[in-house]
């Protein structure tokens, strides 16, 4: 065994997830407490340019293996096994999302390791702990992992992502892939009205109840459009019917990262913070003073969100 850590990227449609910067960031945090290497595995796509982009301080070698363009089950548990077999690292990486979650298990099952899943932080000092939430988020676990290898899922947007340019050893690896059992993947297609990737927004207008019904989302559109904003929801709105799935931030929605998110209506709840704390600038607007969501919020405004927005779009208009 080595104490080196293999961190797994993740991408769709061409595009490298954030995620995967991410995982660079807590992958060299693990790999300088172990005193090992930082590996990282890119598989499918155009890994050519993936490397290129995932270059980046602090990455050790980049692996490259080249077979489908999407996102695998039965590619990925393979590379990353046969990947495993080859460096023989401490610790497995990898996404806590809907990719990552589905191969994460098939591949500690099948290397035998323990699996920690959803951390938010970790520690190395002679074996690991791995720091997740509960109950809503509303408590913090540390968990003891045992064994001397292990495989671990992070949550997105919990460390930042890795910056500067690095200087990786970059290969392909030959994970010698049996394509003819198993699952083929013919094409992507998005569920849920998928017209926008809310993930991928910089600017984020967000409503709550407080907005009422949803006769008032006329006005709310009207705000998006003055500020080229993107419009997301707490879980309610989306419970309603009133704003489709692929909207809703939070724990059972996405996870989001905007440089502005505009909170309109929302009280905070901590299932809805912990899809979009992360991003830059938090904005809140809300008629209660002690509204959950102010105590993350960067700017608050105390009022009714029907004087409040009218004014924001003739201000942007």
């Amino acid at each position: 065994m080595s104490p080196d850590v293999l961190a797994v990227a993740e991408h769709r449609r061409g595009e490298l997830r954030d995620v995967s910067y991410e995982l660079l960031t807590a992958g060299r945090q693990l790999a300088d407490a172990t005193g090992g290497d930082l590996h990282v595995a890119v598989i499918g796509g155009d890994t050519e340019s993936f490397a290129e982009e995932l270059d980046r301080e602090g990455v050790d070698a980049i692996h490259t293996v080249s077979e489908g363009e999407e996102f695998n089950h039965d590619v990925y548990v393979q590379a990353v096994e046969a990947l495993h077999g080859e460096l023989d690292p401490q610790v497995v990486l990898m996404p806590n999302s809907v990719n990552g979650l589905d191969y994460a298990p098939a591949v500690a099952n099948r290397l035998d390791l323990p699996l920690a899943t959803d951390a938010v932080d970790f520690e190395y000092d002679d074996g690991l702990t791995v720091t997740r939430e509960m109950y809503g988020s509303k408590v913090e676990t540390t968990v003891e992992v045992g064994g001397d290898q292990y495989a671990v899922t992070i949550r997105g947007a919990e460390w930042p992502g890795a910056e500067g340019v690095g200087d990786a050893d970059v290969a392909e690896f030959d994970a010698d892939i049996d394509t003819d059992t198993g699952s083929t993947v013919t094409g992507f297609e998005e569920v849920g009205g998928g017209d926008v990737d809310i993930s991928e927004a910089d600017f984020i207008v967000s409503i709550g109840r407080g907005i009422e019904e949803e006769d008032n989302l006329p006005l709310i559109e009207d705000l998006v459009e003055a500020t080229d904003a993107t419009l997301a929801s707490s879980r309610p709105i989306v419970d309603s019917g009133w704003l489709p799935k692929n909207r809703q931030v939070g724990q059972s929605g996405k996870v989001v990262t905007p440089d502005v998110y505009l909170a309109i209506g929302i009280s905070g709840a901590v299932q809805h913070v912990a899809g979009m704390k992360g991003s830059d600038t938090i904005i809140a607007v809300n008629t209660d003073p002690n509204a959950p969501i102010f105590d993350i919020a960067d700017y608050g405004i105390v009022g009714d969100l029907f004087d409040v927005v009218p004014e924001l779009i003739e201000e942007f208009e």
